[in-house]
């Protein structure tokens, strides 16, 4: 991480760059590039000059299931419930009272949940009845490093397929 108010290039004051160096490996997964770099890491090499790379990016959306009605109440009484119980503790505990604040602040708390929940719901009209998750996905990940040090980093990668 680099400290945006300390001196330095473009790069260093957060500006997009894209990435330099000499390809080092090239992986299928995050996991195994990032198990390539902890190698190097362990063989006490320079990892600072090295940068993984994720190249030709997706955007998956995963669908986790269908949404109704009773879902969507339902989550958004859950998740009101557990604000309004923090919520209800946290003034308990400022008003020297426990069961009063805990049973308004749950009592609100789902119907702030609720209606949380149900409005962005009902403005979908029924074009989106399921619940997913997005995640941002390479369909490979390579491992670049700094041209003065990249084929030792090779040589130490070779012994890592081994």
């Amino acid at each position: 991480m680099t400290n945006p108010l300390g001196p330095g290039n473009r790069a260093s004051r957060g500006l997009p760059t894209p990435p330099s160096g000499w390809p080092v490996g090239s992986y299928p997964t995050y996991a195994e590039a990032q198990r390539a770099v902890d190698f190097l890491a362990d063989e006490q090499f320079a990892v600072e000059d090295v940068t993984i790379v994720g190249v030709d990016l997706m955007q998956v959306e995963r669908v986790l299931g269908r949404l109704s009605w009773s879902k969507v109440v339902g989550g958004g009484v859950v998740s009101g419930a557990w604000l309004g119980v923090f919520l209800g503790l946290l003034l308990g505990i400022f008003t020297g009272g426990l069961l009063g604040p805990l049973i308004v602040g749950i009592v609100g708390g789902i119907v702030f949940g609720v209606i949380s929940t149900s409005i962005p719901y009902a403005a979908t009209r029924g074009q989106r009845d399921f619940a997913s998750t997005m995640q941002l996905v390479a369909g490979r990940y390579d491992v670049l490093c700094d041209p003065k040090s990249a084929e030792h980093a090779r040589d130490l990668l070779a012994r890592l397929a081994i």
